[in-house]
């Protein structure tokens, strides 16, 4: 039986540094939650209560009901950061499933992450000798993380530390807290949607043969790859002595490695003819 008691402790000690930052991202998820609309489970139906959350936190009325919730999340105090936790979406989901999934689990995983970074460059010996006790490569902290199971226990430890220092604040105060935050948060979310790249184009079917041409000519041609437009000529030789004709070059080019200037000269060679 190997002994990994050392990395949980050390996965625990790496989540202790980060309280604040957990808390923090805490406070910047539940941003918006006193804008939405209250629901609640009525008979076994989920319907809106007619208020939104933060009007019926204003009122001292519970956020969470009876038929649904943590057990756990129980006995919270109306309008408090826990109790909006255990009260259902519009989705009949439990805000506190949302919570785990979009805070919590990756929270951990990177708060583990770091820690067999830190296992890995203080402790080397004891990490490679943990990863083939474990049946992984050293090298490979994330599959190491996983095979070690210290996550499962490390999200339990979070949301005690989360609920220890925000479970009965009020929601309304947690929201002003992470206001901050959340604008950053979701100023990187609008520039990493931005700066996506566009899909691939998808090759049609219909061009299956043609493509299968014209991978061969690019081979058979000794090219560069991608091809630069120096090549466009010799390119464009190959794939007409592989009898590709212009409309199939045309059709092929954009799911081969050349450069978009190498395919504007080909189109206007084309173009020209």
């Amino acid at each position: 039986m190997f002994d990994v008691d050392w990395m949980g402790l050390l996965t625990r000690e790496v989540l202790r540094e980060r309280g604040a930052a957990l808390i923090a991202e805490s406070c910047a998820w539940a941003v918006g939650l006193s804008d939405q609309p209250h629901h609640e489970r009525r008979a076994g139906r989920l319907v809106a209560t007619g208020l939104t959350v933060g009007e019926r936190a204003a009122h001292g009325r519970p956020l969470a009901g009876e038929e649904d919730g943590r057990l756990e999340l129980g006995d919270a105090r109306p309008g408090s950061f826990q109790d909006a936790l255990n009260m259902l979406g519009a989705d009949g989901r439990v805000q506190a499933e949302r919570f785990d999934d979009e805070v919590l689990v990756p929270f951990v995983a990177d708060t583990c992450r770091l820690a067999a970074e830190r296992a890995r460059t203080s402790r080397r010996a004891a990490w490679e000798e943990l990863a083939d006790d474990l049946g992984e490569d050293p090298r490979d902290l994330l599959d190491v993380v996983r095979a070690g199971g210290w996550e499962a226990p490390l999200r339990i430890d979070a949301e005690h530390l989360v609920l220890a220092a925000l479970g009965t604040v009020p929601l309304i105060e947690v929201e002003a807290e992470g206001l901050p935050l959340s604008l950053v948060r979701a100023a990187e979310a609008t520039a990493r949607a931005a700066a996506a790249p566009e899909p691939a184009p998808v090759p049609d079917d219909s061009l299956a043969g043609a493509l299968f041409l014209a991978r061969a000519a690019l081979e058979e041609s000794g090219c560069t790859v991608p091809v630069r437009p120096e090549e466009a000529d010799l390119l464009l030789v190959a794939l007409g002595d592989n009898g590709l004709e212009p409309d199939e070059v045309t059709a092929v080019l954009p799911h081969l490695p050349v450069e978009e200037a190498t395919i504007s000269r080909i189109a206007a060679t084309l173009a020209a003819r």
